[in-house]
């Protein structure tokens, strides 16, 4: 069975942006197209791929089973293409999720670059980020480093600062900031925490310092299922990172914390043996725009915090600073109602 590359790509990006409208932005067509794309592979495999629902764009069994051959065979045409000269290469950089702050700093880096060619790539985390990085898929990966492989490199890239998203009449929602020891004896709702992720570690360290239970049952349905479960229910509570995108909702509002606030260690990775031009002008952005931490104001597990205790080459980095904010479309106050960011 011969299969259109295209409409294998138009797949998988869909799948990894759980849109067609993001897939489509990505991909540099039009929604309509991607859409015809993945109805054509349906049409051809003859099973549906990709059901849509409230909740964004998601693979259907016969996806989820499908999505790693299907990567797979992206994978060996990009490579098959690049060989062969059929395209111009272009900085490959994994950012996790579109919707997340390491995307804003591309954009940042592409700002002061703006002559260089770059490719996103979201494989939603190190799962999946970190063999294609070693396998040459990706020049440039954006995460939460743990344990490396051999020849994987990293510096420090943003301690982003954590939030709670609640109902606006939630006891927490009157604070303009607040103390991280309110939250010790509850319970925060996380459906979106995988089993073994770098983040799950992240928030099981959280909650082991400060005395904070997750609850992960449930479906996740994304961030707008998300944001309508926290506007549904008085006493829910969840956690966001300060750079994340989320939709908006009028009986919704973001608190944040003080000393010290909890922050999330993003570095930026690559592999020792990647020779694209553009990946060290990369690097030395990302270490020319990260402030390290203040240990007495922000909080990260103690196994990240050698790494992210050094100025490096920071220029402006002092204990006064607080973490590196990126630009952000849709930037708000903590106690004030978030706005749709531009699409």
């Amino acid at each position: 069975m011969d299969l259109d590359v295209a409409a294998v790509r138009a797949f998988v990006a869909v799948v990894e942006e759980r849109s067609f409208g993001r897939a489509a932005d990505r991909l540099g067509v039009s929604q309509q197209a991607v859409s015809k794309r993945v109805a054509k592979l349906e049409d051809r495999l003859g099973t549906p791929l990709i059901v849509r629902g409230r909740g964004g764009a998601d693979p259907t069994s016969t996806g989820r089973a499908m999505l790693d051959s299907a990567r797979a065979l992206v994978g060996l045409s990009d490579r098959m293409a690049a060989l062969a000269g059929e395209r111009l290469r272009t900085l490959r950089v994994d950012v996790h999720h579109t919707w997340l702050a390491s995307i804003d700093l591309v954009r940042g880096f592409h700002e002061t670059a703006s002559a260089t060619g770059l490719s996103i790539v979201s494989s939603g985390g190190l799962a999946a980020g970190l063999p294609a990085l070693v396998a040459g898929d990706t020049d440039a990966l954006f995460g939460r480093a743990t344990a490396l492989p051999d020849g994987v490199r990293r510096v420090p890239a943003l301690l982003e600062p954590l939030q709670i998203l609640v109902r606006r009449d939630h006891p927490f929602a009157g604070h303009s900031r607040l103390p991280l020891s309110a939250l010790a004896g509850t319970t925060a709702w996380m459906p979106s925490i995988e089993e073994d992720s770098e983040w799950a570690s992240f928030y099981r360290a959280l909650g082991a310092e400060f005395g904070i239970a997750f609850d992960t049952g449930g479906p996740d349905f994304g961030l707008e299922g998300l944001v309508e479960r926290i506007a549904s229910e008085p006493s829910r509570y969840t956690f966001a990172g300060e750079g994340t995108r989320l939709p908006s909702h009028r009986d919704v509002v973001r608190v944040s914390f003080t000393d010290p606030a909890p922050v999330y260690p993003w570095s930026l990775m690559w592999h020792e043996l990647d020779r694209h031009p553009t990946l060290p002008l990369l690097v030395a952005h990302i270490e020319d725009s990260y402030v390290p931490w203040a240990a007495d104001r922000f909080w990260i597990p103690s196994e990240d915090r050698a790494a992210f205790a050094s100025a490096r080459t920071a220029r402006t980095a002092t204990s006064t600073h607080t973490p590196f904010q990126p630009k952000r479309a849709n930037a708000f106050a903590p106690s004030q109602e978030p706005r749709l960011p531009p699409r």
